[in-house]
C-alpha cells in the first residue's frame, strides 16, 4: 500500500510517502539552487509521491537563517518526475531574528521569544495585510513556475502558530477573540491565488505541550470538527469556512519555542511518537499525514490501512533516498536505516550542508557520483578490507558494488566496531541496525568476510586498505590503583555484550540486581555500591549517555565536564536540554567548569578551569570519556575511517567510499 499511487486534491501522488520541509542549507543565497533541484530529484526517483520544499519566506520582514529561501521555484521547477512538487510557505515572526535584516522582528504581542529573547514588533493591520498578500503571492508565484501547490508553515517554527497559541498571543483585537482568524485569512487568500486545481496542504502545530496556556490537542480538534450538518451549519452563521474545506491534506505536528527539541527529536523519542494525536484527526473531513519520526516501512504500512493518506519519511529518505523503490521491489531489508542521531541537521549556527550519518551523497548529489543499483561483473584485482568497523565495511561493500572480487577481515567475533559501543548508548541503539544492514548487504553482494582474524603485516599483499579503527588516549589525570579507571569503550564493550543476544539492540542494558551482586551485565561490570566518576572532556553523546547507563543501574555518579553545560555538543543535535533534564531526573552530579587533576584513595579531585579551587568526589571507578587515537600499528596502505582520525560514522563512510574510487 505504501507504494500505490493516492489522489492529493485534484492531483495524483505516485506513492503516499511524504518528503518534507527542512532547513538544507542548499541555496544559493537565497534563492533555490541546482543543489536543491538535485536533491529533491533523488527522491522523486526513488518512489517519493509528494515532496514539499525548503520553506520560503513570504515577507521580506522575514530571514529566519542566513539561507532561508525566498519565493522563486524555477530551479526546481520539474525536477520530481511523477512525484508532486509543492512549495511550503512561512513567516518565522517573532522566533526569526533581526540580526539578517536589521528591522525589528514580527510578532502576534509583546512576548519575548523564549531562545532569541527579542521583544517582538506587535503587528497591526498594515503588516497582518502585507502578510496575507505574501502567502497569496508566494502561492501564485510557485504555482506559475511550474509546481503543483503549496504549503502552509503553521507548525512550531511560524508566525502562524503564534497567533494561534495563548502563549504568545495576548491580543484584544479580533485576531485576538478568534485566534484563528489569521489562519483562515490566510489560508482563504491562497486558495483564491492558486485555484482549486492546485494543491494546498496545511502544517498545523496541534500541541505546543504547554497547556497552561498553549494549543493543545482538544483546542485543535475544536478548529476541525466532525463533518456534520450541524457543524458546518454553526460555521456559516459564524461566516467561518471550516479548515477542512480549505485544505487538501493536514499535517499535525507538535511543538513550540518552548519544546525545540519535540519537533525532529532524537532517537531518544521512539518513532511514530505523533500517532495517537494525528489520529485523532482522522475522520474529520480532512485527509491527514502521519508525521513524527516514522522512519520504518513496516510502521507507515501500518498507519496507510489504518486511514492515513500519506506518511511523512523525511529523515528515511535523506538517509535511504530508494526506500519506495526498495519497498516496491519486494526488498525493505536493503532499506538503509536511519539512526535519528542527528549529527547532520542543517539547523545549527556552522550552516552546514544537509547530509546523512551513513549517506554522505545526501545534499551532495552534484558532486558525489552515484553507486551502482546492482553490482557490476567481477573484474580488477582483489582488495583486502582489514578492519569491519563502518568504514571497513563501506569499503568492501563499495568495492563489490563496482565489481571488485573483496576479502573483510576482522579481528573481533563479529562486524560493527565502534557501532556497537554507539549502540549500547542510551538512545542510540539504532546504530545497531546499521550493522545488520551491512551484514546484509556483505552477504548480498558476496563479500569474503573473515572473523576473529588478527592480520600481520607481512600479511598484508597486493591491494589493501586498512580500517583498523582508533584505541584509547592515555589517562590526562594522575591515577592510583586502588581507584579502577576505565576507558569508555571498555566500559561499553560491557554493556554492549550485556544487551540482549550477541549485543544487538543495545542502549538498555544497565539493570539494577540484588544487593551485592554486579551492575551493567557483561564486560567489565561494575560493583554494587560503586561510587563513579565520568570524566568527559568531550562534551558529546558519550559521557552524557555512559552516566546514564551508571546512573540507571542505581550507582551514584558525577560528571565531570570543563563546559558550561553538559554534553556542550548536543546542542549541534538538539538534545542538550533534554539530556540535561534526563541527568537531573537520574540524579547524576554535573560538575561544571571542572577538569579532573588525579584519582586515589576513593576520590578524585578535581579543579575548577577558571579559578584554580579544588575539590574532591567520592570515586571507587573512574570512566574515561576523552579523546581516542588512530590505531596505525600495520601502517603502509591506505587508510580510511578512525585509524585516519577518530570521527564520526559520516566520515568513515565517505572516506569508505572514496578509497575505492567512487
Amino acid at each position: 500500500m505504501l507504494g500505490e499511487a493516492v489522489r492529493v486534491g485534484t492531483r495524483q501522488a505516485p506513492s503516499r510517502v511524504l518528503f518534507g520541509p527542512h532547513v538544507t542549507n542548499l541555496g544559493r543565497g537565497r534563492a533555490f539552487s541546482d543543489r536543491h533541484r538535485a536533491y529533491y530529484a533523488e527522491r522523486a526517483a526513488g518512489g517519493c509521491g509528494v515532496i514539499v520544499c525548503e520553506t520560503a519566506s513570504v515577507h521580506p520582514s522575514d530571514r529566519g537563517y542566513e539561507r532561508a529561501p525566498l519565493p522563486g521555484w524555477g530551479a526546481i521547477a520539474g525536477s520530481c518526475g511523477g512525484a508532486l512538487l509543492l512549495a511550503s510557505l512561512g513567516h518565522s515572526g517573532s522566533q526569526g531574528t533581526s540580526a539578517f535584516t536589521g528591522q525589528a522582528i514580527w510578532g502576534a504581542s509583546r512576548v519575548p521569544d523564549v531562545v532569541s529573547r527579542e521583544v517582538p514588533q506587535v503587528m497591526e493591520q498594515p503588516e497582518i495585510s502585507a502578510l496575507v498578500s505574501g502567502f497569496a503571492a508566494a502561492a501564485a508565484r510557485a504555482t506559475a513556475d511550474g509546481l503543483d501547490g503549496v504549503e502552509i508553515n503553521a507548525g512550531q517554527h511560524s508566525l502562524l502558530r503564534q497567533f494561534l497559541s495563548g502563549l504568545t498571543n495576548q491580543r484584544t483585537d479580533a485576531y485576538g477573540e478568534d485566534r484563528t482568524l489569521l489562519l483562515r485569512e490566510v489560508l482563504t487568500a491562497v486558495r483564491a491565488a492558486v485555484g482549486a486545481d492546485a494543491v494546498v496542504g496545511l502544517r498545523l502545530c496541534t500541541d505546543e505541550l504547554a497547556p497552561w496556556a498553549g494549543i493543545t490537542r482538544d483546542l485543535s480538534l475544536s478548529w476541525f470538527p466532525s463533518p456534520t450538518r450541524e457543524s458546518s451549519a454553526s460555521d456559516e452563521r459564524a461566516g467561518r469556512q471550516p479548515f477542512a474545506h480549505l485544505v487538501d491534506y493536514l499535517v499535525p505536528v507538535r511543538g513550540s519555542g518552548l519544546s525545540v527539541s519535540a519537533t525532529r527529536p532524537d532517537a531518544h523519542t521512539p518513532p511514530g511518537f505523533n500517532l495517537s494525536m494525528a489520529r485523532a484527526f482522522l475522520g474529520r473531513g480532512v485527509p491527514v499525514v502521519l508525521q513524527g519520526s516514522v522512519v520504518d516501512p513496516s510502521m507507515a504500512e501500518v498507519a496507510v490501512r489504518e486511514g492515513f493518506a500519506l506518511v511523512e519519511m523525511t529523515r528515511a529518505q535523506i538517509a535511504e533516498p530508494r526506500l519506495v523503490a526498495h519497498v516496491r521491489a519486494g526488498a525493505p531489508e536493503r532499506i538503509r536505516p536511519c539512526t535519528l542521531a542527528n549529527q547532520h541537521r542543517a539547523r545549527d549556527p556552522r550552516n552546514p550542508l544537509i547530509t546523512d550519518e551513513t549517506e554522505p551523497r545526501s545534499g551532495h548529489e552534484t558532486v558525489d557520483p552515484p553507486l551502482p543499483r546492482s553490482p557490476r561483473p567481477r573484474r580488477g584485482s582483489p582488495l583486502l578490507v582489514v578492519g569491519g568497523g563502518p568504514a571497513g565495511m563501506e569499503a568492501a561493500r563499495t568495492a563489490a558494488l563496482l565489481g571488485r572480487p573483496v576479502r573483510l577481515v576482522e579481528r573481533a567475533d563479529r562486524l560493527g566496531g565502534a557501532l556497537w559501543l554507539a549502540a549500547a548508548l542510551p538512545g542510540r541503539a539504532r546504530f545497531g541496525l546499521l550493522v545488520e544492514w551491512w551484514e546484509r548487504e556483505l552477504a548480498r553482494l558476496g563479500v569474503e568476510v573473515c572473523l576473529g582474524r588478527e592480520m600481520r603485516r607481512e600479511e598484508l599483499v597486493g591491494d589493501v586498505v586498512l580500517a583498523t579503527g582508533s584505541a584509547p588516549s592515555p589517562p590526562t589525570f594522575a591515577s592510583d590503583p586502588d581507584v579502577r579507571v576505565l576507558p569508555a569503550a571498555e566500559f561499553l564493550a560491557g554493556a554492549a555484550t550485556g544487551a540482549g543476544a550477541g549485543g544487538r539492540g543495545g542502549g538498555e542494558s544497565a539493570q539494577r540486581s540484588g544487593s551485592g551482586g554486579t551492575v551493567l551485565a557483561g564486560g567489565p561490570g561494575l560493583p554494587a555500591g560503586a561510587a563513579v566518576v565520568v570524566h568527559d572532556p568531550l562534551g558529546d553523546w558519550t559521557g552524557v549517555g555512559v552516566a546514564e547507563l551508571v546512573a540507571a543501574g542505581g550507582l551514584r555518579c558525577a560528571l565531570v565536564t570543563p563546559d558550561a553545560v553538559a554534553g556542550t555538543q548536543l546542542a549541534r543535535t538538539g538534545d542538550l536540554a533534554d539530556a540535561n533534564a534526563r541527568l537531573e531526573r537520574a540524579g547524576v552530579e554535573r560538575v561544571l567548569f571542572s577538569r579532573l587533576e588525579s584519582v586515589g584513595r576513593g576520590a578524585a579531585l578535581v579543579r575548577d578551569v577558571h579559578h584554580g579551587a579544588t575539590r574532591e568526589l567520592p570515586a571507587t571507578v573512574v570512566i574515561d570519556c576523552a579523546h581516542r587515537l588512530p590505531d596505525t600499528a600495520l601502517g603502509g596502505h591506505p587508510r580510511i575511517g578512525d585509524c585516519v582520525a577518530p570521527r564520526t560514522v559520516h566520515e568513515a563512510v565517505r572516506e569508505g567510499r572514496r578509497v575505492v574510487g567512487c
